[in-house]
C-alpha cells in the first residue's frame, strides 16, 4: 500500500523572536532562563534567534519556565483590522456627537473610540466614570475640555490627558467649530 507523501510546508511561525518577546516581558535574563531550564545559555539564544529548532521536551521546558501553555506559543496571534467605515457606533451618552469603537468588540484590554463632536457638542450633565484602569483622551482636531474632580483641562490638536478611569469628569466642545477626539480605555472591566 502505498502512501500519499506530504511535504511539510515552510512555517512563519517565528517561535524564537517570541520567546524571546516572553523572556523579555517577564524581565528574565538568559542567565535565569538557562539556571531554570538547565539548558546552556548559547542553547537559549540560538533558539530565541530562529538558528535552532528546540524539541517539544525543550520547548515545553522553556514554556514552563516562562509561564507560558506551548500551544500558546504556537498559536498565531489574533490579528483584527477594523474600518472606520465599518466601525460600530457606540453610545457614551453627551449630545452631539458619533461615536465608534475602532477596535473590536471582544478586545477588553484596550479600547479606542473615535469621537465627532459637533460644536459645543457634550457629555453628560453630572460627571461620571468609565469601568477602567486607566483613561487617555487624545485631541486630533479642534478644542476639547475635560473637567474632572479636581480641575478642568483645555485641551488642543495634539494634546492628551491621560487619567484614572475611576475618577469623575464630564467634557464639552467650548468652541463654534468641530472636534475630533480619540477615547482610549485600558484595562476594561
Amino acid at each position: 500500500m502505498k502512501s500519499l507523501p506530504i511535504e511539510p510546508v515552510a512555517s512563519d511561525i517565528a517561535l524564537g523572536s517570541r520567546l524571546r518577546a516572553l523572556r523579555e516581558r517577564r524581565h528574565f535574563t538568559l542567565d535565569q532562563v538557562a539556571e531554570r531550564t538547565g539548558f546552556s545559555k548559547g542553547f537559549i539564544s540560538r533558539v530565541e534567534r530562529d538558528l535552532t529548532s528546540p524539541s517539544v521536551q525543550s520547548l515545553v521546558t522553556l514554556c514552563q519556565v516562562l509561564g507560558i501553555n506551548p500551544g500558546q506559543l504556537l498559536d498565531s496571534p489574533e490579528v483584527s483590522v477594523v474600518k472606520f467605515d465599518a466601525a460600530p457606533r457606540v453610545d457614551l451618552g453627551g449630545a452631539g456627537i458619533i461615536e465608534r469603537l475602532l477596535t473590536p468588540r471582544t478586545q477588553r484590554e484596550i479600547q479606542i473610540i473615535h469621537m465627532s463632536v459637533e460644536a459645543h457638542g457634550h457629555g453628560e450633565e453630572e460627571p461620571y466614570t468609565m469601568d477602567c484602569h486607566i483613561e487617555s483622551i487624545h485631541v486630533i482636531k479642534g478644542s476639547f475640555v475635560v473637567k474632572t474632580s479636581a480641575e478642568e483641562f483645555t485641551l488642543e490638536a495634539g494634546d492628551t490627558l491621560t487619567f484614572p478611569g475611576a475618577e469623575p469628569h464630564t467634557w464639552h466642545n467650548p468652541t463654534g467649530d468641530s472636534a475630533e477626539v480619540l477615547w482610549v480605555l485600558s484595562g476594561v472591566s
